[in-house]
C-alpha cells in the first residue's frame, strides 16, 4: 500500500477508509478504474485537499479576533486585495478572488491586519455561497470588534460559471455588506470604495 494511504484522517465520526471508498466510486461513476496506477493515490489526494480547504470549520472568528490593541485610532483601516479560495456549495466547485475589509474602530481597540486575513479564510474554507460568506464576515467582526461600522466587499470568479452550464469565462461577482456607518454615512461608504478601488 502507498504511504500516501496512511495520511488521510479519520473525521467527524467517518473514517478516512470510509472517505477514501467514496471517492472511488464517485471515480467509478465518471467511468474511471480507481485501480489503474494513474488513480491509485487519488482517492487519498482527494481526501486530504478536502480536508485542507475546509479547515475553516475547525476555527472560530472569535478566536480569530480575540486580541486586541490600544490603538487611540479613530480613522479607517482597510486591508484590501485579500485573496481567498473557496468552494461553492452547489456543485462542490472552487471560487476564488480578492476580499475588501475594513472597519472604523469604536473605544481606540484595534486588532492586528493579519487577523483581518485570517477571519477571511474562517469563512472562505467551507462550503459556500458567495453572499453568504460576505455577510458571514462582516456579522462576526461587528460582533467580536464592536466598531462604529464594518464594510466587506468581495470579487469572485466561480468555476461553477466557467467550465459548466453557462461556460462563461472572466465573469466576475461582486456582494458587498455594509453596516453602522459604512451603510448610514455616505461621504464614509464613498471614502471606502474609493481606497479599495484604486490600483496603485
Amino acid at each position: 500500500m502507498s504511504p500516501f494511504f496512511t495520511r488521510a484522517i479519520d473525521q467527524n465520526g467517518i473514517s478516512a477508509e470510509e472517505a477514501r471508498s467514496a471517492v472511488k466510486t464517485l471515480l467509478r461513476y465518471m467511468g474511471e478504474n480507481p485501480e489503474r496506477e494513474g488513480l491509485l493515490e487519488t482517492p487519498d489526494r482527494v481526501c486530504r485537499a478536502w480536508l485542507e480547504m475546509t479547515e475553516g470549520y475547525g476555527m472560530s472568528a472569535e478566536q480569530v479576533l480575540s486580541t486586541t490593541f490600544e490603538g487611540n485610532s479613530d480613522e479607517m483601516i482597510v486591508l484590501k486585495d485579500i485573496e481567498f479560495t473557496s468552494c461553492c456549495e452547489h456543485h462542490l466547485l472552487t471560487f476564488s478572488g480578492r476580499a475588501h475589509v475594513a472597519y472604523l474602530p469604536a473605544h481606540g481597540r484595534i486588532v492586528g491586519l493579519s487577523k483581518l486575513a485570517r477571519i477571511v479564510d474562517v469563512y472562505a474554507k467551507r462550503l459556500q455561497v458567495q453572499e453568504r460568506m460576505t455577510q458571514q464576515i462582516a456579522s462576526a467582526i461587528s460582533k467580536e470588534l464592536a466598531p462604529a461600522g464594518v464594510a466587506v466587499v468581495i470579487e469572485g470568479q466561480h468555476s461553477c460559471m466557467c467550465v459548466r452550464g453557462v461556460r462563461k469565462q472572466g465573469a466576475s461577482m461582486v456582494t458587498s455588506s455594509l453596516q453602522g456607518v459604512f451603510r448610514d454615512n455616505s461621504a464614509t461608504r464613498a471614502e471606502f470604495m474609493s481606497l479599495i478601488s484604486r490600483r496603485d
